[in-house]
């Protein structure tokens, strides 16, 4: 279970669509006057280094944020998400991936708080390294999923949930629909943000139906695939479900996810796209 490290594929196609819907989402919920708390329950090592061991042994980032490094002209939703990558580089050179609590912590508030839980020892010591520590920030050696419920609902009744589990174990799938429901139930209004990645495909039909069954309403589903689904192949495509999704969302994908497309295309072509209301909002 401590075997997965975000390292190897920080930057790649998958990190794009989840970090543009993350800013997003970021941006317009601290639009309000009132405190937000953000919950990470997986939250990786805080930033990466690109040029580094892990980084550079599949070099997964060159399907990903280095082809849109110095692209022109892109998307309001993918230019913001390349702003605050570019903050983070401090330059033209791309040398850092930001992972994201490094996000998180770039649009929060001073109002607002973020709650990290990371398992993984070295991962953790980074991410506290990174976090610098920052008073509005509490990073925890935990699983995510077991301290989720003890931090719902919040005190000012504002949370943005992301929930980005390795799924190397195959009981993740159902562990997350089981604290999804859960998490619903103790604050219905909360966003939650959830990130899946498709290898088999059969898995996330069962996701969304299980999403589908569990009572819960307002549900979109936004994925990008680089190719079309194949066994033998990894993850061929990555998807972000997102309950109570900002308004401004949907049209934001409307635009982003044909031009991803368009600009992460493979030599093959079979690059595609979906967005769907999965449910209704009432």
């Amino acid at each position: 279970m401590l075997s997965y490290r975000h390292g190897f594929h920080a930057g790649n196609f998958a990190d794009v669509l989840k970090h543009t819907v993350l800013v997003h989402t970021l941006e317009y919920m601290t639009q309000k006057e009132k405190p937000l708390r953000i919950i990470d329950t997986h939250a990786g090592a805080g930033v990466y280094k690109l040029g580094g061991y892990q980084a550079q042994k599949n070099r997964e980032y060159d399907n990903g944020i280095t082809r849109l490094w110095g692209c022109t002209n892109p998307p309001a939703a993918i230019a913001r998400y390349l702003e605050q990558v570019r903050a983070v580089n401090g330059g033209e050179r791309l040398q850092l991936y930001p992972g994201s609590p490094l996000f998180a912590q770039n649009l929060m508030r001073p109002i607002d708080r973020l709650f990290l839980h990371e398992l993984h020892p070295a991962d953790f010591q980074m991410l506290s390294e990174c976090m610098q520590g920052d008073k509005r920030i509490k990073v925890d050696e935990t699983d995510g999923f077991a301290g989720l419920q003890a931090l719902l609902p919040p005190p000012d009744r504002r949370a943005l949930v992301l929930i980005d589990p390795s799924y190397e174990v195959k009981s993740d799938y159902q562990l997350l629909v089981k604290q999804i429901v859960q998490a619903h139930k103790r604050f219905a209004t909360g966003t939650y943000a959830i990130w899946y990645p498709v290898v088999l495909r059969q898995r996330i039909d069962d996701l969304e139906l299980a999403l589908k069954k569990s009572g819960i309403k307002n549900i979109q589903l936004m994925e990008f695939g680089l190719h079309a689904d194949h066994p033998e192949y990894g993850m061929t495509s990555s998807g972000m479900i997102v309950i109570n999704p900002p308004w401004t969302l949907w049209a934001a994908m409307e635009e982003t996810l044909p031009w991803l497309v368009d600009n992460l295309n493979t030599e093959e072509g079979d690059a595609f796209y979906r967005l769907e209301q999965l449910v209704p909002e009432k």
